[in-house]
Parts: structure tokens; sequence; C-alpha cells
């Protein structure tokens, strides 16, 4: 008798971890361990959770970049949020195998990460081109998704130039010629005048010093995903709310992006350069805590 009672205790001490762990996403902890999980094409995508909470953040870096990104951000919302950070594929601590680094394959990372994690519901952050990559993990994952803010990316959608134009505006030939001098002089470009000087060289010197490969890989199919006006055709499966927080370092087309998008706003953090959450952390908390509970609300 004694027994079955145990064996009943265990059952139901068991039901209650699994719908912890699918309700609370798990892992309440500051000092989360590195996890992986395995991608469409089995290269395996580092990630971190940290906190619980039904709602779910993921935060996507933009490119060259990774989940150190997010470091101003992190301790803040892990407070009231389960958080997860990633590196995509070709980035940070997960595999570099891929010949093609594309917006699709970045969005099954996503979907991957997800689905290790299994949340309740979830709203997707991205920087820069992680913007157009969370939306394009919204088809993916339409029953989580529930809203997506998007970090100075996805200014104007109604931007458009050849695979030519681009190219040559990003300075690709150069990133192939000899790509770490050439990253630091196109990242500069997106720093605020007034950037702490030892902030802005850790940016530099840390994207010139990611894989090379990748890096032209998925710069070369940004390019041409603007150029071909694949970025337009993500938002046509994009039902959810996106909101964006910007610097004012490049205009943002509120109109334009509203032709597109089911529903759109911005917030613009004036001064910043590029790296808003890193530059002005505490002003980019304050904006990140209402636009999650705007989503949050709908």
């Amino acid at each position: 008798m004694k027994k079955k009672i145990l064996q009943s205790k265990k059952a139901i001490i068991l039901c209650t971890m699994t719908m912890l762990f699918v309700v609370s996403c798990s892992i309440p902890t500051q000092n989360s361990q590195n996890r992986y999980a395995k991608s469409f094409d089995g290269e395996q995508i580092s990630y971190n959770v940290y906190g619980e909470g039904a709602t779910a953040l993921l935060f996507v870096h933009g490119w060259s970049c990774d989940s150190k990104y997010w470091r101003e951000q992190v301790p803040h919302f892990s407070r009231e949020y389960c958080v997860i950070t990633m590196d995509l594929a070709g980035h940070g601590k997960s595999g570099q195998h891929r010949k093609v680094y594309s917006f699709d394959g970045f969005a099954q990372d996503v979907k991957a990460v997800i689905e290790a994690v299994n949340p309740e519901k979830v709203i997707l952050i991205g920087h820069s081109f992680g913007g157009e990559i969370v939306a394009s993990t919204v088809k993916l994952e339409p029953d989580k998704v529930t809203g997506i803010i998007g970090v100075d990316t996805l200014h104007n959608l109604d931007e458009s130039f050849s695979k030519e134009e681009g190219s040559k505006m990003i300075g690709l030939d150069e990133f192939k010629k000899d790509f770490k001098p050439a990253v630091k002089e196109f990242v500069k470009q997106m720093m605020a005048k007034d950037v702490n000087p030892k902030l802005s060289n850790w940016i530099i010197n840390d994207m010139a010093s990611a894989p090379p490969e990748a890096a032209i890989s998925a710069i070369e199919e940004y390019v041409g995903a603007i150029s071909d006006k694949k970025t337009i055709d993500i938002f046509k499966d994009v039902k959810v709310p996106v909101i964006c927080i910007n610097a004012d370092l490049w205009p943002t087309n509120i109109e334009a992006n509203r032709k597109y998008m089911t529903s759109f706003n911005v917030k613009i953090i004036k001064g910043a350069g590029h790296f808003l959450m890193l530059e002005r952390p505490e002003e980019f908390n304050k904006l990140m805590d209402i636009s999650i509970k705007e989503i949050t609300a709908n």
C-alpha cells in the first residue's frame, strides 16, 4: 500500500514539474548554463534561459554579433519574464557548418530554440537584421509568437536598391578582400557621436572578429532579400503587433511600414547609435517595458 502511495506521489510530482516547465519556462537563475538546440539541418544552436514566467522574451542579435549584446537586458527583464538569449548559426557559440546563411535558415534556428524551451507564449526581439529574422519566424511558430519588438531595424520596407547598389553601399567587396579592417570601418559609421569609447571599441573589435565566411554569406543574403523585395513578403504572414525601438541615426518611415504590417509603431531614442540597447540601456529598457506591456495587453 505504501509503495502505491509513493508511486502515486511520484507521478503527481513529475506531472507538476512537467507543467511548470511548460508554463514557467524553467531555469530561474541569473547564471544559466549554456544549452544547445538542433536546427533544421542539424546545426547546433547555442542558447541560455534566465528567469521564469508564462511569457518568454527571446532576444535575437544582429549581423556579426551574438547573445552578449543583450547583457544589459538580461538582469532587468529576467526579474519578471523568462528571458532567452541565443546565438544564430555562424555566430557566437553556435555551429558554423552552413554554406549559406539565409533569413530562412536563421528563422529555423529561432524556431529550434523556441521548441527546446517550449514557453507558453513568446515575444521575439530582434536587433538590426534580427528584425527580419524574427519576423520570418512568426509563420513557423504562429501559435506561440504574440508580438515582435525590433531594435533599430525595419526602418523602411519601401527601401529599394539592386544587389549591386546594396553591395557597394555596404562595402561587400572590401569585406571579401580584407574582412577585419573593412568591418571596423563599416561599424564605426553606426556609432553615436557621444558613445562611450570603451564600448565603441569593444563593439567594433568584436564584430570584426566574427567568422568571415558566415558574415559575408549573411550580408549577401540580406542585400539579396531587400533587392528582391523578400523583406516585404515576410510580413504577409505577420499578424501580430510590431513595435520598434529605433535610434534617429537613420529615419524610420512609419507610413511605409504600415502599408505592409497589420500593426506597426515605433519609439525613438534621440541621439543614440545603432547599438542603443548597450549605449543607452536604462532608457532602452524602459521603452522595452512599455512595449512588452502594450503587446501583452492585446
